[in-house]
C-alpha cells in the first residue's frame, strides 16, 4: 500500500469534519432556521391551507368534467366549489379581518365563475367568447395578486402573479386535453395543477407566518 495513502485519507476526513466552519454566517443562520422545529400553529396553518387548495383543485376538475359531459350535477358541484372559495376567504380572517376575508372569497368566486365561461366557450368552439373570457380570467388573477400582495409585503407580486397564471394554464391544459380526448395529457395537467397549488399554498402560508410571527 502507498505509505502516503493513510495520511491523505486522514486529511480528507479532517477536511470533511471541519468544512462547516468555512460556511459564512448567513448560511449558518439559514441552516439553524431550517433545523428549528416548527410550532404546532405553523404546521396547522400549512396543513389547513394545503387542504383547502387541494379541494380547490379537486372540485375545479369535477366541475370541468360535469360541464364538458353535460352531467346533471353541475349546479351542486358549482355550489360546493364556490363554498371552497368562501372557506379560503375565511382562512385569512384571523390575520386580515372579516372584510379582507370576504374580499378574497369574492375574487376567488369570480375566478371560478369566469372559469365556467371559459370551459363553455371552449366546448362550443366559440373563439370570440373564449378570448373574451380568458382575458377576464387573467384580469381576475391580477386582481387576486394585487389584493394579496397589498395585504402582505412578503408576497413578491411578480412571483405570485406567475403562480396564478400557471394555475390558469394547467386548468386550460386539462380542458384542452379532455376536448381532444387525450386522457394521458389530461392526467398530466391534473397532476401538474395539484402539485403547483400545493407549492402556492406553502408560499401563501409562509408569507402569513412571516408577517405575523407572534401568532405562531
Amino acid at each position: 500500500m502507498n505509505k502516503f495513502l493513510p495520511k491523505f485519507m486522514l486529511l480528507l476526513l479532517s477536511f470533511a469534519l471541519f468544512f462547516p466552519a468555512f460556511t459564512n454566517a448567513e448560511e449558518t443562520k439559514q441552516v439553524e432556521r431550517q433545523t428549528q422545529p416548527l410550532s404546532q400553529k405553523t404546521c396547522q396553518l400549512r396543513v389547513d391551507l394545503r387542504h383547502l387548495w387541494n379541494e380547490h383543485a379537486f372540485w375545479t376538475e369535477k366541475l370541468v368534467v360535469s360541464s364538458i359531459a353535460g352531467l346533471e350535477d353541475q349546479k351542486q358541484v358549482l355550489a360546493r366549489l364556490l363554498k371552497n372559495q368562501d372557506d379560503l376567504g375565511n382562512a385569512i380572517k384571523p390575520y386580515y379581518g372579516e372584510e379582507a376575508g370576504n374580499k378574497l372569497a369574492q375574487l376567488l368566486r369570480g375566478h371560478i365563475l369566469i372559469a365556467g365561461k371559459v370551459v363553455a366557450a371552449a366546448k362550443s368552439g366559440n373563439q370570440a367568447d373564449l378570448k373574451k373570457y380568458n382575458t377576464e380570467w387573467h384580469k381576475n388573477a391580477d386582481d387576486i395578486t394585487n389584493f394579496l400582495s397589498a395585504a402582505n409585503p412578503n408576497y413578491n407580486k411578480r412571483e405570485l402573479k406567475d403562480m396564478m397564471y400557471t394555475h390558469l394554464k394547467f386548468i386550460t391544459d386539462g380542458v384542452v386535453a379532455k376536448l381532444k380526448k387525450d386522457w394521458n395529457a389530461n392526467i398530466t395537467a391534473l397532476d401538474n395543477n395539484q402539485e403547483h397549488l400545493m407549492h402556492m399554498s406553502d408560499f401563501l402560508a409562509d408569507g402569513i407566518i412571516k408577517q405575523f410571527p407572534n401568532k405562531f
